[in-house]
Formats: structure tokens, sequence, C-alpha cells
């Protein structure tokens, strides 16, 4: 092999979501060289979906410096397993049951291929490239529309359980025999701090209420038109994430007093509305959280960009795998 491509700079990052599946070149400083997407549910059949994504990414890199220098790719999926490299019993993608995508893309690409929950992704993130950059020890929360994640790095490693399954954030009980869950049980904290919940929320409101609210009269009610509600002194919007942060500020409150993080770090698409959340977070999380570790756990919002936190994530995950190559 040529003596200038005896180092690999650069891996690939995927991120595959509900709707579309995000790929980009990234160099070894978390820099986007290049990106492109294909749309996921064009591809109700797995095998047609790694051909395509195969084709795309070597078509990608080819056309940004070539593929001599490319080391792995990394994978963000819901319902990933790093343990496994599979998809496992994901409930809102196209593929059922256990998925060996880290497989199969490896064995097509001929590359090292890492595959990981898109809450582990983001954590790796973020210590490479983020808010926990020099961090060992420390939670990340995604609060998304689809629901809410986590991730915990203990003593400078993630933690994902004997089976990988580690960090359901979203399932533990914020209140004794609340919403009924997804998931099949009753008062999980997703049921009131996603997209889903905090509108279930919004409605509870509105109906136990006869006070007036633009709420009343939006086109569409969502987090984000909420939000702007509250922006304009809108008393019963601005309870909705009252509420919302309470529950948000019982859940963290727990786990910060389990797991003693240097900081818990916030990300996803809800923490547009932070601003509204920040205030009845913590004090819900001050009031709950063991006295020993009280101030002294941070709880931030990531400073990494919405759109390039995943698939720089999963640049960061591919780094982390052993290197393989056909090409080698």
């Amino acid at each position: 092999m040529n003596e200038k491509y005896s180092i690999k700079s650069r891996v690939v990052g995927v991120d595959i979501g509900v709707e579309f599946t995000t790929y980009a070149l990234v160099d070894i400083r978390g820099f986007i060289l290049a990106e492109d997407r294909i749309r996921t549910q064009d591809f109700p059949d797995v095998n047609d979906f790694v051909s395509e994504l195969s084709e795309k990414i070597v078509t990608l890199v080819e056309e940004n410096g070539g593929y001599e220098l490319v080391r792995s790719v990394g994978i963000s999926v819901p319902s990933g397993n790093f343990l496994s490299g599979c998809i496992e019993n994901a409930g809102n993608m196209p593929w059922k049951g256990i998925v060996p995508l880290a497989a199969m893309l490896r064995d097509r690409m001929g590359l090292a291929v890492a595959l990981a929950n898109d809450a582990h992704v983001t954590a790796i993130g973020e210590r490479v490239y983020g808010s926990a950059h020099g961090m060992n020890d420390f939670v990340v929360v995604s609060l998304g529309h689809g629901g809410v994640g986590s991730c915990f790095f203990s003593s400078g490693s993630p933690h994902l359980g004997t089976s990988g399954s580690a960090g359901e954030f979203g399932h533990i009980c914020v209140e004794d025999n609340g919403r009924l869950c997804g998931c099949g049980r009753r008062g999980c904290l997703e049921e009131y701090a996603s997209k889903r919940g905090i509108l279930k929320t919004a409605r509870e409101v509105l109906e136990g209420s006869s006070e007036p609210s633009m709420m009343r009269t939006l086109q569409e009610l969502t987090p984000a038109s909420i939000g702007l509600c509250c922006d304009r002194g809108d008393q019963l919007a601005i309870e909705v994430y009252r509420r919302t942060g309470e529950m948000l500020g019982t859940g963290l409150a727990a786990y910060a007093s389990i797991v003693d993080p240097q900081a818990i770090i916030l990300t996803g698409e809800l923490t547009q509305a932070w601003k509204w959340l920040e205030e009845p977070t913590m004090q819900s999380f001050e009031k709950h959280v063991f006295h020993n570790i009280r101030d002294k756990v941070d709880v931030m919002v990531s400073i990494i960009k919405d759109s390039e936190r995943d698939v720089v994530g999963a640049a960061a995950l591919a780094w982390e795998v052993e290197e393989y190559s056909l090409f080698k």
C-alpha cells in the first residue's frame, strides 16, 4: 500500500432514523467533510437497505478523497446493541426481530463496523467532541420526539449492562398508576417528558381550566408551538412545561442519586424549550436528589448542533472498533 495511506484519517458516521438515514464522511477532528441521506422507509427489506447504503457510502467516499483513507464505519440506530452489533426488536423501524446489521454492512463494505443505540452514540459523541469532553463520569439524556433515552459513562467507559440494554431511563416510573406507556406499564417518564407526553399534558391542562389560552387556537399543537405561547406569557402553556419539568427533575434526581455523575447532559429536540423547562426541572431535581450530591451535579444542555450530533457521534463510535479491512 502507498505510504501516504498507511494511517487512516477518516471514518463514516451513519444515523439511521425512522424516516431518513444520514451518512457522512468525518475526519479525525469531527468535521463533516461530505454528507447525504436516503429514505429509510423506502427499504422494507433490510438486504435492499444494506445494498443501497453501501453503494451510496462508497460513492460519497470516492468523490471525497477515496476509500483508502477510510478506517471504519459507525452506526447509530434505535434499539441498536453495541455488544451484539444487532438491531434488536425495534418497535418503530421497518425491520423486525434481530437484525445483524453491523455484520451485514461489514461483509458488504469490507471495513470494520460498530453499531449502537442512539443514546449510547450520543454519549460517545459528547465525550469526544461535546460538553462531556474531559469527563469520566457523566450521564447523557436524550429528550426526543420519539421518547427518552440515556447512556452513562462510569470511570471513562459506557455502562452497557449484561446484555447491552442498560440506560432505559424513559421507562423508570415517575407516577404510580400513571399514564399507560407503549412498553405496557404505567407511569413511565417517557409518557411525560417526550413529545407525546408534553402534548398529553397540554390537553390535560386545557381540559382542566376555563382560562383563555393561545394553545386553544393553534392549528397544530406541538412542543415548539407551546413554547411560543410561553414566550408570549400564556400561563397555561407555562404550566405545561412546569408539570413536564417537575416530572423530568424527579427522574433526573433518581438517576443522579444512583450514579453520582459529574454532569447530566441533555440533548434532543425538546431541549429547545429548556428556558421554560429549566426552573421547574431544577427545583424538582434539588428537592429529590440525595443530599450528599446536591449542588454537585451540573445539569446542562449539549453544545453540539442537533443536525450534527448523531452522525458525529456515530463517527466517534467508529474509532472505537478494532480496525479491519479487506483492502490492507
